[in-house]
């Protein structure tokens, strides 16, 4: 038999096996846990999707090394490397279904995407060899296979439980928004003119223009502005806090809970850069005022789901009053400020 010939047997197999791991995939990022009656133990779980991952490596790492250098595999041989690829990936994605939403739906979304990453990965790898010439083992077979390894890898740092999974987005929220805090206080720090760096030579006798720098006036109407910036920052600090000490997964109520804090935090930073955004020159108040207000309506909605939700105990009542009216100072503030300007 030919080369040209043993090339083709061989690819048969690997392209229904693509095919089929494309599906796989698609259905980890589309579908629904198998809810059951029955006892979920989260332990046994993770033991489970553990031994699932390092046998999708393994497998992974057999097809990349058996394609990797002359002769080829038979085409025998690429059927039962593709059976036993494609053994690993329904073992994965089956274990990844176990998981209930009752466990938390911010944990389940962790488990999806780092299950997702790895098929994303081995169809990226068989699609290399699909389409490589197959005489030896390319720069980009060499990263397709580190790249399952990666993803593989990353189940080892994933949050054992919804409490966990919570802080870790409610960390990443704060990271967002203190990097918004500091951007605008160093824009502010650095220059009277915030586009001093951006501009052309030809372009600065433009600098005068009040369109590349903040008035006095507008300095005066950053200072709330950053006031509510902070209160972002705070609440989001709080909360972490609050969670880390008290958060409960012990009952589905309290799981649900941890996600609803993770959910309606998330609108925070968002908020937060679209404010920063409306405040750079040319300010425009009518969009600071909006902004603002959007983002007060958004701080004040996750304050009152802390407010009766079980990680907020009677010593908490003070911080989230606290912020409450920090958040209508300022907001008045913004407001005076921009009808006196008018």
């Amino acid at each position: 038999m030919s080369a040209d010939n043993s090339c083709a047997d061989v690819s048969v197999p690997l392209r229904n096996l693509l095919n089929s791991v494309q599906c796989v995939r698609d259905r980890v990022k589309d579908g629904e846990s198998n809810e059951s009656n029955g006892v979920f133990n989260l332990s046994n779980f993770w033991d489970t999707l553990m031994q699932a991952v390092k046998a999708a490596s393994q497998e992974a790492t057999k097809l990349s090394l058996a394609f990797s250098k002359p002769p080829l595999p038979t085409q025998e041989d690429g059927e039962k490397f593709a059976e036993s690829i494609q053994k690993s990936v329904l073992a994965l994605s089956t274990v990844y279904y176990w998981l209930p939403k009752s466990h938390g739906i911010t944990l389940r979304r962790l488990v999806r995407d780092a299950t997702a990453e790895v098929l994303d990965g081995i169809v990226q790898l068989v699609d290399v060899i699909v389409s490589s010439p197959l005489q030896s083992l390319s720069q980009e077979q060499l990263q397709s296979t580190g790249g399952v390894w990666s993803a593989c890898d990353q189940f080892a740092h994933l949050p054992r439980d919804n409490r966990a999974a919570v802080l870790g987005v409610l960390a990443s929220y704060i990271g967002v928004v203190k990097d918004a805090i500091e951007e605008m206080e160093q824009a502010q720090a650095e220059s009277q003119d915030p586009f001093s760096d951006v501009l052309d030579d030809e372009d600065q006798d433009s600098r005068g223009n009040q369109d590349t720098y903040w008035s006095e006036e507008d300095r005066q109407l950053m200072a709330p502005c950053q006031g509510l910036m902070k209160a972002s920052a705070a609440c989001l600090r709080k909360l972490l806090s609050a969670v880390k000490a008290n958060g409960n997964v012990s009952m589905p109520e309290t799981v649900a809970q941890l996600d609803d804090l993770a959910d309606i935090s998330k609108e925070i930073s968002p908020s937060v850069d679209d404010l920063v955004l409306s405040l750079y020159p040319p300010m425009d108040y009518s969009g600071v005022d909006q902004n603002a207000c959007k983002l007060t309506l958004v701080l004040k909605k996750v304050l009152d789901i802390i407010r009766v939700s079980h990680v907020c105990l009677e010593a908490d009542l003070n911080w989230v009053q606290f912020l409450n009216g920090a958040l209508d100072h300022n907001l008045q503030k913004i407001k005076a400020l921009i009808q006196g300007s008018s």
